[in-house]
């Protein structure tokens, strides 16, 4: 059964993660944060998420029975902005694992799912997506781009954000059923990183390879020059 979400709106929030996790704490679940602007956006490793005005910025609660398979929500998300893209422009976008969709090789959109744990378990999906801007200060210019720059359109980002759940909602269903190949398979489908030789730069060092595929916990496995197999669990992707 697909959860009723309930949305609440506010002009601007330090992020919406941030007062995601405030509901959360409340026992409110199935519920999106929707933030006009965001003051302290941000991305993997802390990494600032520049949310001006004209993105669409979002952050799903959700209770999770244990969590384990928390990184197929990031998958889920990915895929649903990119459907809601080409429902609404026609431009065919990509997800790049493990969190990021693009427009050609520059960055619309990023994901970043946090998780509360205790007597109840908590999954706040983050969703960011340049809609209406026009620029981005530098140094991200070079590397982002928004739905405007790319359509020269301007779009209404109340709606686009409820595209976006709706098509999330269709693969959250699976992830209720354990049915995470199929959530595999969508991801696999609008996938930037499989197929092509990519640097993965990890904590424990940089590796070039070929990305064959996906494993069962959504690292990316890579084919290394010497034939041997390498899982990414954590890090950057470069295509080489």
């Amino acid at each position: 059964m697909k959860p009723n979400f309930k949305f609440f709106y506010f002009d601007i929030l330090s992020s919406t993660n941030d007062k995601a996790r405030e509901f959360a704490r409340e026992g409110k679940s199935n519920v999106i944060v929707v933030a006009g602007k965001q003051k302290k956006g941000r991305g993997r490793f802390g990494r600032e998420w520049v949310s001006s005005s004209g993105g669409s910025y979002m952050t799903i609660v959700l209770k999770d029975k244990d969590l384990d398979k928390i990184r197929y929500l990031t998958f889920i998300a990915a895929v649903a902005v990119a459907r809601t893209i080409k429902k609404i422009s026609d431009i065919d976008a990509k997800v790049k694992w493990p969190n990021d969709v693009l427009i050609g090789h520059k960055k619309t959109c990023g994901i970043l799912t946090e998780t509360i744990s205790g007597n109840e378990n908590y999954a706040l999906v983050g969703i960011g997506l340049n809609v209406n801007q026009k620029e981005f200060p530098n140094p991200i210019m070079r590397n982002s781009t928004s739905l405007k720059i790319e359509s020269n359109k301007k779009y209404n980002i109340k709606k686009i954000s409820k595209l976006i759940i709706e098509e999330f909602n269709n693969l959250y269903l699976y992830y209720n059923d354990g049915n995470y190949g199929k959530i595999k398979e969508a991801w696999k489908k609008y996938s930037h990183t499989l197929g092509k030789t990519v640097k993965a730069k990890t904590m424990s060092g940089d590796y070039i390879g070929n990305a064959v595929d996906l494993d069962d916990n959504c690292n990316l496995v890579l084919k290394l020059s010497n034939g041997n197999i390498k899982k990414i669990v954590e890090g950057d992707i470069f295509i080489v």
